[in-house]
């Protein structure tokens, strides 16, 4: 069948139109392929569409992943009115909650999340002939799951399947190295534009900033204005800073949650001529043509979401944009004619930006990624062809998150993890529904999805009970009393309502069953309060999170949390609700601890109740099996053996006697003694004498220098002992210790004086190789030479020492030819 006859590719002066047959070529022999193209020409609208009719294709569809939805719905439309075709049967689009698309679609524009879903059901994508994933260097977390399961199925199933990587800024090189795939260049039409660096702007008002220099700069422009600020809130206040200083223009915010109506407001031009000012998250970044735009206007800031597996916990993180990006935004300026684009940074900081943004994968909660390859049937995920491999902390705190929801057991899908895969939405949020379901609470649960879904509707000033929004949605559905974002609030609510077929409630909430729902999506922030803590929080997850002292939940003594940031030492909890204790009974798990803590006595073995880290009440164990006393001991002495074991001066001696003779001879097989070492792998020299080891005392008993000496065999005792004693025998007929050291230096011998007269020869170990380093003490003990030379010392340095010290100590021996003089341990005898 045939497609888009009446599309004539001339009529559409486009520069992506200069590449199309060599894409073709391409595309015709292999089956993968990049496309580079800048800003404005056309690549998002005119390939897909000169590609449709392809023979390879064989009457499959095209599907093209778009990062953002409002792309998706923009660029459907552009290419209907192209084609001449309605939106919705040859060319269509499906997003989340929203589609206009048929089995008879041709082309069918797709944001990122909906193709693993597709891939579920249809292991194969038997009716898709090519993958186009457009804007591909925003490396979006859905892409690259996207990109490794197409690559998956490509790979073993469908080498028919073609995949076209599209992007105006990306590191081209590294990519077709990695794909193996031919990269396509188009150098496009782009207009000139202009680069000002204005210097640095105040990250700490950066809406109210960014508002003034706009201020100046469309003084001294013509055209439409596009401004580039990190979120929500900072185009807030710039627009109501704006609004009020420039009457005359017309103000359009312009980011993902805002309606669909509102959006195109701020893209399309304004109905009554008025030059306008378009203020904007990274969502205009790709993709989008915002007609009129000449000027751009860059804070050089974005907002993500980073994820940290320590906590379990995602935060929004301001910062800087890599210089892609910014070349992506300053693009804008220069799609439809010459512009110019102010950055509010200074070129030195623009050379240290990072080149390309860092992928999302690396920095995302992984858990739906994780459900989605589980039941893929993906036993390691590592095993998989990423572009960059998922952080395995990430990945296995998703494992953690799964399990905790029941969603996963032994790595394999349980019956309910089917169920949270089919939802399409967070696997907490697919938990809480269905855990509603059982108690007959989904018109709550809905209600509740939606808020954690969306943003807050009250704003942190109406305190952290999330019951409040509730309440607030419930009113605004009565009565419409409320802010305008519980309009959006309901319209998810009633998807999820028409998701789970149940009806909508206006009553009055329950507060505990909502803290009952959270507690089952987020079961490691179940809270309790801290004794003599004014508002802080002990989390299941070990960690500690506080909220006013004001607040009406401060005083609660259990709180199910829905978000709380991860701060440095102590979270702080944005919303929450209280829980009954009493509904918690399922979520107890008993816990038998058997550990060595030092710090408490030794062994320490006991059942505790808890949930999660919070710990509810102890029982001790009684007849703990002598393997398990074992068991814990070896796994407490790689941290703890420093403290727990008596290293006495001979057993580090003995220690360092291996170490010296391990590096003076590095040809010979001597064990590896280093006290570390030691540690990390006790089995080995210790494991055979605790068995009965029942305490700390028994512990702190253990000969460690008998243990080891005995750990090595027979020649290498008698080695040991040869070329490294432990003691040496001076002429006064004193067994004196030498001293070694871990680093092989020169071992220490520290002996008086008087008990070495006769010595001329500076002793050595090691056959002779090492020479000792002999402290001459006086009668007193005191350091008085430090030498390796006896020789020297008796020729010289003996009569300076001989002249101090005879008079501080007269009764010792001071003969004047130590060499022929007898060596003694005391003062001198009497005759």
């Amino acid at each position: 069948m045939s497609f888009f006859k009446s599309f004539d590719l001339s009529s559409f002066d486009l520069p992506a139109s200069e590449i199309v047959q060599e894409l073709k070529e391409v595309l015709e022999k292999d089956n993968t392929a990049i496309v580079k193209a800048p800003p404005g020409a056309g690549k998002s609208t005119l390939i897909p569409i000169v590609l449709a009719n392809e023979s390879w294709l064989k009457g499959k569809k095209i599907l093209m992943l778009e990062p953002r939805r409002l792309a998706a719905k923009s660029i459907a439309s552009r290419m209907a009115e192209m084609t001449g075709t309605q939106v919705g049967k040859e060319v269509g689009y499906r997003i989340r909650f929203d589609q206009k698309a048929t089995d008879e679609t041709k082309i069918e524009v797709i944001t990122e999340g909906i193709l693993t879903r597709m891939i579920h059901s249809d292991n194969a994508l038997e009716n898709v002939g090519l993958l186009i994933f457009d804007e591909f260097h925003e490396r979006n977390l859905h892409s690259e799951v996207g990109l490794a399961l197409s690559r998956e199925i490509q790979e073993i199933l469908r080498p028919d399947l073609r995949i076209l990587l599209m992007s105006a800024t990306i590191d081209t090189r590294s990519l077709s190295q990695m794909l193996s795939a031919k990269v396509i260049e188009s150098k496009g039409r782009q207009f000139p534009v202009e680069i000002d660096y204005l210097g640095e702007i105040d990250s700490y008002d950066l809406g109210g900033d960014t508002a003034r220099q706009v201020s100046k700069i469309v003084k001294t422009t013509q055209g439409d204005v596009l401004v580039f600020l990190p979120g929500q809130g900072e185009i807030k206040k710039a627009e109501k800073q704006l609004k009020a200083s420039l009457p005359d223009f017309n103000i359009c915010p312009l980011y993902g949650s805002l309606p669909f109506s509102a959006q195109q407001k701020a893209i399309l031009p304004d109905t009554n001529g008025k030059r306008k000012i378009v203020l904007s998250t990274d969502i205009a970044e790709t993709s989008l043509t915002i007609e009129g735009v000449r000027v751009v206007v860059d804070s050089g800031y974005s907002k993500t979401s980073k994820f940290d597996p320590k906590t379990g916990l995602s935060r929004l993180v301001l910062q800087r944009i890599s210089q892609d990006s910014a070349d992506q935004r300053s693009g804008r300026a220069g799609r439809l004619e010459s512009g110019k684009a102010f950055r509010l940074w200074t070129k030195a900081t623009h050379a240290n930006l990072q080149e390309f943004r860092t992928p999302e994968l690396l920095e995302a909660d992984l858990t739906p990624m994780v459900l989605d390859m589980v039941s893929w049937g993906k036993e390691d995920i590592f095993d998989m062809s990423w572009l960059d491999l998922p952080p395995k902390p990430n990945i296995y705190s998703a494992y953690s998150t799964l399990e905790d929801l029941g969603a996963i057991s032994d790595n394999k899908l349980t019956e309910h993890g089917k169920e949270i895969q089919k939802l399409p939405c967070h696997p907490r949020i697919a938990h809480l529904l269905l855990e509603a379901k059982k108690i007959d609470e989904l018109p709550l649960a809905t209600d509740l999805a939606a808020l954690l879904e969306e943003r807050d509707p009250l704003g942190p000033e109406a305190g952290v009970d999330i019951n409040l929004r509730i309440e607030a949605l419930r009113r605004w559905r009565k009565e419409g009393v409320g802010s305008s974002r519980l309009k959006r609030i309901d319209q998810v609510a009633n998807i999820y309502r028409q998701m789970m077929s149940t009806d909508v409630e206006n009553s009055i909430v329950d507060s505990f069953q909502t803290g009952l729902l959270l507690a089952h999506a987020f079961p490691e922030r179940i809270a309790s309060a801290r004794r003599g803590n004014n508002a802080q929080f002990q989390l299941a997850n070990g960690n500690i999170a506080q909220m006013s002292y004001k607040d009406d939940l401060a005083d609660d003594s259990w709180l199910a949390v829905a978000h709380v940031d991860a701060r440095d030492g102590m979270g702080k909890i944005w919303l929450a609700s209280p829980v009954d204790p009493k509904d918690l009974k399922p979520l107890l798990k008993m816990k038998e601890v058997i550990k060595w803590d030092r710090k408490d006595g030794g062994l320490i073995a006991e059942t505790e109740i808890r949930i999660g880290a919070i710990i509810l009440g102890k029982r001790p164990i009684k007849d703990i099996d002598q393997k398990q006393i074992k068991k814990v001991i070896l796994e407490a002495l790689p941290s703890e053996g420093k403290f727990i074991l008596n290293w006495d001066e001979s057993s580090i001696q003995l220690l360092n006697r291996t170490q010296s003779l391990k590096l003076w001879n590095p040809d010979e097989t001597w064990p590896d003694w280093s006290q570390e070492a030691l540690l990390n792998d006790p089995s080995i020299w210790l494991e055979s004498y605790l068995n009965e080891v029942k305490n700390e005392n028994d512990l702190f008993d253990l000969n460690l220098e008998e243990i080891l000496f005995h750990t090595l065999d027979y020649p290498l005792q008698k080695k040991l002992s040869e070329l490294a004693p432990s003691h040496l025998e001076v002429p006064s007929s004193s067994r004196i210790m030498l001293r070694y050291h871990a680093d092989g230096s020169s071992p220490l011998l520290s002996v008086r004086l008087q008990e070495i007269f006769g010595m001329t020869e500076t002793p050595s170990v090691n056959n002779g190789k090492e020479k000792i380093l002999v402290e001459l003490l006086s009668p007193g003990f005191k350091p008085v030479q430090l030498t390796k030379d006896l020789e020297s010392f008796w020729a010289s340095g003996y009569f300076e020492v001989r002249k101090e010290l005879k008079r501080r100590y007269p009764k010792h021996e001071w003969p004047e030819d130590p060499l022929n003089a007898t060596a003694v341990r005391g003062v001198k005898r009497k005759r």
